[in-house]
């Protein structure tokens, strides 16, 4: 059986001293997408977090076969994980170009490849961040990190808030880095998890409370209801308590 390229046993964190993930356990795949879910506040964001040590954890954080979670930030991200934060946090003062020289992790990147994935991109590269819609400001924050060679991609809520041309887009950009870089999405449009996941990891209460094949979970309604708050089995607007937006 092939190693997991991510393990997590008994992670904790706090923020501010206050517990927001509580002995967190689950293994991701050298290959494909694995889906962190779960309702709105159960500690999604902060599991991502922990793991990248943006924030106090305890536990054991195992990256490619070597324990990861006493090293800081930077040094974890050298290691080839990429992240991709919820609200995309891209510098507003600095051009698009700006933007991607900064995120630059080794004197190679692929930009090519973002280039491709995001051609509406290409004539702002003069403009500043801040003046970009919000689904341009999430292609860019896409971008930053798929121009990488990364390992383990950690991506948090890409498809928030987006219009639904937009969330095509950002899921067909994530199935093309799919194919080459596992990556942990935590998502709350169901049609994308759908679309995107092979395994699913579900949090509750900063608790890891299921874990499975992502299909057969959003085919059983029932639990997929009793899980997430939504029913699993509609196909067409699969989402969890957040709309499509802007």
């Amino acid at each position: 059986m092939t190693a997991p390229i991510l393990r997590v046993a008994g992670l904790n964190a706090r923020i501010a001293g206050q517990q927001v993930v509580e002995d967190v356990s689950f293994e991701v795949p050298p290959t494909g997408v694995t889906a962190l879910l779960g309702r709105n506040g159960v500690g999604k964001t902060s599991t991502i977090k922990a793991i990248l040590g943006l924030i106090e954890r305890r536990g054991s954080v195992e990256f490619s076969g070597s324990r990861i979670d006493g090293l800081h930030t930077h040094r974890v991200v050298q290691l080839g994980i990429g992240y991709v934060p919820e609200d995309r946090e891209v510098f507003s003062k600095l051009t698009v170009a700006e933007n991607m020289r900064l995120a630059e992790r080794g004197g190679a990147p692929n930009r090519a490849l973002v280039d491709d994935l995001f051609p509406d991109l290409v004539p702002r590269a003069g403009q500043a961040a801040g003046t970009l819609s919000g689904g341009q400001q999430q292609m860019l924050s896409l971008a930053r990190t798929l121009q990488n060679e990364n390992k383990l991609l950690l991506v948090d809520e890409p498809t928030k808030g987006l219009a639904p041309r937009i969330v095509l887009e950002v899921g067909q950009a994530l199935e093309t880095a799919a194919a080459s870089v596992p990556i942990l999405l935590v998502e709350q449009n169901l049609q994308v998890v759908r679309q995107l996941a092979e395994t699913v990891v579900v949090i509750e209460g900063g608790r890891v409370v299921h874990t499975g094949n992502a299909r057969e979970l959003l085919d059983d309604d029932e639990l997929t209801t009793r899980l997430l708050g939504v029913h699993g089995a509609a196909k067409d607007d699969d989402r969890l308590s957040e709309g499509a937006g802007r």
